[in-house]
């Protein structure tokens, strides 16, 4: 089969503070990488997490009204996980750390030769604020995404850095930069080329 016909699902996890329907430079920005994924051929969705009830904790269902189970549903089903999150006070939302500590029970999660279940999927990152800290928010993400098991393609992440201190957002701009399109490009690219080498060649056996 050739590479371009693989077909591939990603799924944007957007960790805004902002209910649907605000409008949020995370989702902005997580629809921009959208865009070059579906030139690839990929299949997209977009998920806002503050519009469910996530309950805390880090197993895979914690009961009552937790809505997190419907979600991992959609993680599990894509090839690609992409976790758009504004910066807050120099980390990543809230929103993001609740959706990695809830990733964290796929530790447990695995496959009959004892791969991680995420073993064989694609983290990518997308970051946007008017402060600094998108390098260290996309460490953090990409950290607790390639504990899970989750493999980062080359310059698998894209970002956006108003100045800081101002009211500018994303969603607030006339023309996205041309070195942030043309990064935001790159990563979607890149994360199709390794969700579909992935899906060729699974990792080895982990027994």
């Amino acid at each position: 089969m050739a590479e371009n016909a693989i077909p591939v699902r990603a799924l944007g996890l957007i960790c805004s503070l902002k209910p649907s329907p605000a409008p949020s430079s995370s989702a902005l920005i997580a629809e921009h990488v959208f865009e070059t994924l579906r030139e690839q051929g990929a299949e997209c969705e977009a998920v806002r997490c503050v519009d469910f009830n996530i309950a805390p904790g880090v197993e895979a269902d914690m009961g009552d009204s937790d809505q997190w189970p419907q979600i991992r549903q959609k993680v599990l089903a894509a090839d690609i996980l992409l976790i758009s999150t504004p910066v807050w006070l120099g980390h990543p939302s809230s929103v993001t750390q609740r959706v990695l500590e809830r990733l964290d029970a796929e530790l447990s999660n695995t496959d009959d030769q004892g791969r991680p279940a995420m073993a064989g999927k694609v983290g990518i990152v997308s970051v946007v604020g008017n402060e600094d800290g998108a390098h260290k928010v996309v460490a953090d993400v990409f950290q607790g995404l390639n504990d899970v098991g989750y493999s980062i393609p080359a310059q698998g992440c894209t970002y956006w850095n108003g100045p800081a201190m101002e009211s500018t957002d994303y969603k607030d701009l006339d023309e996205v930069p041309e070195q942030v399109a043309s990064t935001t490009a790159a990563a979607a690219r890149n994360a199709v080329h390794l969700a579909r080498a992935l899906k060729q060649a699974q990792y080895p056996p982990y027994q």
